[in-house]
């Protein structure tokens, strides 16, 4: 069975976890810290943008591809991975520019929050 849909945000939130991957090393140039933070707030906002997707995201496409495998509702895939799109986007923009909690850290937070629950109650629900 493919996995068409899970192989769909897959591939954007691979690209956005590229990006940030990439953004680190561009600060890491810029502001010339060749390993860790070297102790400025900017290089360890960059490092915590790109960890922080790649704390939520691998956990969020497995749930999608053992939903999907199961037989899974595709619309419920595809409400839960444009959620989950939109939270890595609008968290990533609230952190960008400032270390203080903001509304878009807030909303990308809750949204990838919702979104792995979403797929962990969807999860458990084909199975019980």
């Amino acid at each position: 069975m493919p996995l068409s849909i899970t192989a769909l945000y897959a591939g954007i939130l691979a690209l956005i976890v590229l990006a940030l991957a990439i953004n680190v090393t561009v600060h890491r140039v810029k502001l010339q810290v060749s390993l860790g933070d070297g102790s400025k707030p900017q290089m360890l906002r960059m490092i915590r943008l790109h960890g922080n997707a790649a704390e939520y995201i691998p956990l969020a496409l497995l749930l999608m591809a053992i939903y999907e495998l199961n037989g899974g509702w595709p619309m419920a895939l595809h409400i839960v991975g444009i959620a989950l799109v939109a939270g890595r986007v609008v968290q990533t923009g609230g952190m960008w520019a400032t270390d203080m909690p903001n509304i878009g850290r807030q909303i990308g937070q809750s949204l990838t929050w919702l979104s792995l629950a979403a797929l962990a109650a969807l999860n458990l629900w084909k199975v019980v």
